[in-house]
């Protein structure tokens, strides 16, 4: 393979489906490259003391993709021998133990793709537009939570109630 067939690219992918290391590590091998690193962001069991069941991932899709392109570009300029960068991120449910986020970077040497995979998951957690719940047993809910979840909602039926009221009667 010739340098020109290996040109640097970047693969973003947000998808509901099950992650794969091995697909994301395949995308970024390069002859040219010494160092493939990866970061694996899988679910836990536990957040914040609570019981985790899962977590489930909402974005705002074509924002997010718009910024991943902007943290690639921003590790190109900073290191500037890295190869290839791949990000993809699961969307919907992701169960306990399955990947939630999976970044390779491949670069010649192994400094440049462990600072680059670094920078990648601290900046793309900071900037870009994906929320992460936590799903937890309904048991494992503190009362305090509930009681403030149902008091928000009657307020709000409430609310919609006087204000259909108002445009019907005024």
């Amino acid at each position: 393979m010739d340098e020109s067939e290996d040109v640097p690219k970047d693969f973003i992918k947000l998808k509901s489906e099950k992650l794969s290391v091995d697909e994301v590590s395949e995308l970024v091998i390069s002859p040219y490259c010494g160092a493939v690193s990866l970061f694996v962001g899988t679910t836990r069991n536990n957040f914040e003391g609570k019981k985790v069941i899962h977590l489930e991932y909402e974005a705002y899709t074509s924002m997010a993709e718009s910024e991943i392109k902007k943290i690639c570009r921003d590790v190109r300029q900073k290191w500037p021998s890295v190869k290839h960068i791949a990000v993809h991120h699961r969307l919907g449910v992701v169960p306990i133990t399955e990947a939630s986020v999976i970044i390779a970077v491949s670069s010649p040497h192994r400094a440049e793709s462990l600072e680059a995979v670094t920078y990648c998951i601290n900046t793309l957690k900071a900037s870009v537009p994906i929320w992460k719940k936590p799903s937890s047993s309904l048991s494992s809910v503190p009362t305090t939570l509930l009681l403030k979840c149902c008091i928000w909602l009657f307020q709000r039926v409430v609310g919609v109630a006087r204000a259909a009221v108002r445009r019907c009667c005024c």
